[in-house]
């Protein structure tokens, strides 16, 4: 099989789908690997070192999409990439998504007519995200980091250390969903000795988050008002919310910003799903923060892209199997072997095959089944 990856070319995107090793990997199997040229300098990773693992640079991106049978890349197409998505017939796209929150992606991969896999909606029995969980670690710990920055008053805060000092009280850091992304923003904050609220639906996963920091963060059952008192009371909110494949829950109106203190700092990790607060527009690095009634939001849709040589590294780790096997038995063979990939396939041969985005994009859907 020929696997191609594509240079990204999202503003401010600097990971690549594959490493040298992963290139290896590929063509010790027998397959061809077609890098295009500098996808990898954003990473910290020559072209040399794809070459000296047996890939082929190519010069032309749209070569790469047009001769590559498994298609890899890190973020969803964007729209100077989609009068490429139809040139190889029966490809298979590799790649982050997030369809639920953009109709317009989604019409061009089903205009396409191939096969689109989104990283993000692999997911294994135990209802675990494997290919979601390296770049939600990245994003928590990152949500944290960027939340205390920017409530600096350099970064347009009020001017509070997360940590205080001795007899100056710490930021209060408000996590709203206790999932992966959700733990790690709330392990840094306790790290830099914030005070800590995590609210979550789960009672459960709310026990084991109380397990987990032996009691150090407080726990809380969220509701409307539970959000609303835990809001007004924080320095930085951080919105970790996930509902596999659709669209976020609006959780934070613009009614509750007005009366949170000015200065505030809120952080979307849910951006690329829509996002959990009413104000949520996607952000770049660049470019990335906004104000609403004297708060600050920062909403970059790609925030592990500022930290590329970390995550590319974590991402190809994690996807490095699944395109293994994918480029060994073809996506219908891959698919019908493993269950956990199969929940990944959103989009085939111009059909919506994954329920969720389907209902949020108010577009029909067609079982997977019928279409193997």
């Amino acid at each position: 099989m020929i696997i191609g990856v594509a240079k990204e070319i999202k503003t401010d995107e600097y990971r690549v789908a594959l490493t040298p090793h992963g290139a290896r990997e590929l063509t010790d199997a027998g397959h061809r690997v077609l890098v295009e040229k500098g996808a990898g300098v954003g990473s910290l990773i020559p072209d040399a070192d794809y070459v000296a693992n047996g890939a082929t640079i190519i010069e032309s991106a749209d070569d790469v999409w047009a001769d590559s049978d498994l298609l890899l890349k890190v973020k969803e197409p964007v729209g100077a990439e989609y009068h490429r998505l139809g040139a190889h017939k029966n490809q298979v796209l590799f790649t982050y998504l997030h369809l639920a929150a953009s109709r317009e992606c989604t019409e061009a991969l089903v205009a396409a007519n191939n096969v689109a896999v989104a990283y993000e909606t692999v997911r294994l029995q135990d209802n675990s995200l494997p290919l979601l969980t390296p770049m939600s670690e990245v994003a928590g710990r990152m949500a944290t980091l960027m939340g205390a920055h920017h409530l600096m008053r350099p970064g347009g805060g009020h001017g509070t250390l997360i940590s205080g000092v001795p007899g100056v009280a710490p930021a209060t850091v408000v996590v709203i969903g206790a999932g992966v992304s959700g733990l790690e923003a709330a392990t840094m904050a306790a790290g830099l000795h914030a005070n800590v609220k995590v609210l979550d639906r789960n009672l459960e996963r709310l026990r084991q988050v109380d397990i987990y920091f032996d009691g150090r963060v407080e726990t809380i059952a969220s509701s409307t008002l539970a959000i609303e008192e835990a809001c007004l009371q924080a320095d930085i909110v951080i919105g970790a919310v996930l509902v596999v494949g659709a669209k976020a829950p609006k959780l934070v109106s613009n009614d509750l910003v007005a009366r949170m203190r000015e200065g505030s700092v809120l952080v979307d990790i849910s951006v690329d799903q829509g996002g959990c607060f009413e104000a949520t527009r996607p952000t770049t690095h660049s470019h990335p923060t906004f104000t609403v009634a004297g708060s600050i939001f920062y909403c970059v849709a790609n925030m592990p892209g500022a930290v590329p040589a970390t995550s590319t590294r974590a991402l190809s780790n994690a996807t490095l199997p699944y395109v293994v096997e994918l480029a060994r038995h073809g996506w219908r063979e891959a698919v019908v072997a493993d269950n956990a990939l199969a929940e990944g396939v959103n989009v085939v041969h111009g059909k919506v095959t994954y329920a969720a985005v389907a209902d949020a994009l108010g577009m029909a859907y067609t079982p997977l089944r019928s279409v193997l």
